[in-house]
């Protein structure tokens, strides 16, 4: 791994991240995408969106894997539903990284698929979209770049069908609604609604109540980072366990003061934010079939929820 810095000049306050990085670091079109994908640009050691205004004074740091250097394979049993010559459907466990960077070891989703593929010598990582480390589910690979250019173009389309399982604190006084609301950046890897940011929506439907959580489907519109997570924060329900968007408030508050060994325990048999991709569907870009791929529930998922259906039948309410 080699990392590459440049502090940015008073001359270059202002400028958009991007710019420096083409100015001072020549890299290509293909190479800055990687990196973008893969969290490698920091601006002051945390990963920064490209299109950040950037101050005098501020460190930019790219980190470059080597191109020679071997990926490392991870041995991790894979649940793969669906491969063939285009395209490979993995279903991610949590937490896995998705992608290998400088702040992860061998054992991510790449290193996995990169061994369950027989470690090709050509091997390229093309994950059309991917999930959250804490997110478990169903995840598409391309295997060529045809076919991850072509499904690239179905994002934020109606051609691409993700849906999501969810455990929100609190109980929605809807059954159904839709958020429409922009997504931009926050501090670090953080992510806000932001009316600057790229358009966002997100549908979501009760499945049940457990008195204080919510099992939620939610299905994507548009596929922007942390979607769900930020959009159900916003209104006020943060999923179960999701630290960085309020969703361990649940341990801080009175209302739980007397169950409080019961959400501890809660958090520890899921200790993750409460998020599972369920179903997929696309055209598949070659025989232009449609696809449509479901996959049940994690062991620490069900659990959860098995925890919290045994509080409900207890006749326990959030008011005691």
């Amino acid at each position: 791994m080699r990392t590459l810095e440049y502090t940015v000049p008073p001359q270059e306050a202002g400028r958009r991240l991007e710019y420096v990085l083409r100015a001072h670091f020549e890299l290509s079109e293909h190479r800055l995408r990687s990196l973008k994908f893969a969290d490698c640009i920091l601006l002051d050691g945390a990963p920064a969106h490209v299109g950040r205004a950037v101050a005098a004074g501020q460190t930019v740091m790219v980190q470059l894997r080597d191109e020679g250097a071997a990926l490392a394979p991870y041995d991790l049993p894979l649940r793969v539903p669906y491969r063939d010559a285009d395209i490979l459907i993995v279903d991610k466990p949590a937490p896995l990284p998705s992608i290998a960077s400088a702040r992860q070891d061998s054992a991510t989703l790449e290193n996995a698929v990169y061994a369950c593929l027989g470690c090709p010598a050509d091997f390229v990582y093309r994950p059309v979209s991917r999930l959250d480390k804490g997110t478990s589910g169903l995840m598409p690979i391309a295997l060529n770049a045809v076919a991850h250019a072509r499904m690239q173009r179905m994002l934020h389309t109606g051609q691409y069908v993700r849906e999501y399982l969810a455990v929100t604190e609190g109980a929605p006084q809807a059954d159904a609604g839709v958020i429409d609301r922009p997504i931009g950046h926050a501090e670090g890897v953080r992510r806000c609604i932001d009316p600057s940011g790229k358009h966002a929506v997100t549908h979501w439907k009760v499945l049940k109540r457990y008195g204080y959580v919510t099992l939620v489907e939610c299905r994507l519109e548009t596929g922007r980072t942390h979607q769900i997570r930020v959009h159900m924060a916003w209104i006020g329900h943060p999923l179960f366990n999701d630290e960085r968007y309020g969703g361990d408030r649940i341990l801080k508050g009175t209302t739980f003061a007397k169950y409080r060994q019961f959400i501890e325990n809660c958090f520890a048999v899921m200790p993750r934010h409460a998020l599972h991709a369920r179903l997929l569907g696309f055209e598949h870009p070659t025989t232009h079939r449609d696809m449509l791929f479901e996959c049940g529930l994690p062991d620490d998922f069900r659990a959860l929820l098995e925890k919290w259906e045994g509080y409900a039948a207890a006749g326990r309410t959030d008011e005691e």
